[in-house]
């Protein structure tokens, strides 16, 4: 809190709804917007919900905010599926990252039927050929804030493995939920989106 109130003490001169508005990213979620979001309107003496995004909805956030990016890769996944002739209820699927665009693109693909047999952070992969349990995973990265290696030590089947996805097959799809510069390090998990055209 003290760090988010400091950095903004000397940002807040430099934002507003005309101006700059930031957003949260790896490690800036919207406890860390909050702090921000209160030091500005702190020193200001002004309630100007547009100056971050990633508030709260208590504090002028927008309502599934933190869900869309993961859904919206989900439907897009769907969607060449589909236009491959392919159902998606059903199918087992990959997710790079473990962080909060990978937790809710879990989710939907949970929801719609799918399957989530391995997923990533920094330090390696872990596959549940069963599926991942989401809300053992939550818990592991939301709540704990630890290394996937937790979610193996409370599901004893499940392996994990710095080497990539070990025993998942190329051809299921990945859902790529990690940035941009990250994508490399994960040509394993992440090449199977060219491979997945059956």
């Amino acid at each position: 809190m003290r760090f988010c109130q400091s950095f903004m003490t000397e940002l807040h001169r430099h934002l507003g709804e005309h101006t700059d508005v930031p957003a949260g990213d790896i490690g800036v979620g919207s406890r860390e917007i909050g702090y921000l979001f209160g030091q500005c309107k702190r020193l200001t003496n002004r309630f100007e919900a547009g100056v971050l995004t990633g508030k709260s909805t208590g504090w002028g956030g927008s309502y599934a905010r933190t869900e869309a990016t993961g859904y919206g890769l989900v439907y897009f996944l769907r969607g060449m599926l589909r236009a491959r002739g392919r159902a998606f209820d059903g199918t087992t699927v990959v997710v790079s990252g473990s962080g909060n665009v990978a937790l809710y693109a879990i989710e939907k693909v949970h929801a719609l039927g799918g399957k989530v047999v391995a997923c990533s952070d920094s330090s390696g992969y872990i596959v549940d050929e069963d599926g991942i349990e989401l809300a053992l995973l939550k818990e592991v990265k939301e709540i704990r804030r630890v290394r996937l290696t937790a979610y193996t030590e409370a599901r004893k089947h499940a392996v994990f493995s710095t080497a990539g996805p070990v025993g998942v097959p190329d051809q299921l799809p990945a859902a790529p939920a990690v940035p941009q510069q990250h994508v490399a390090g994960l040509d394993q998990l992440t090449c199977r989106l060219s491979r997945c055209n059956s």
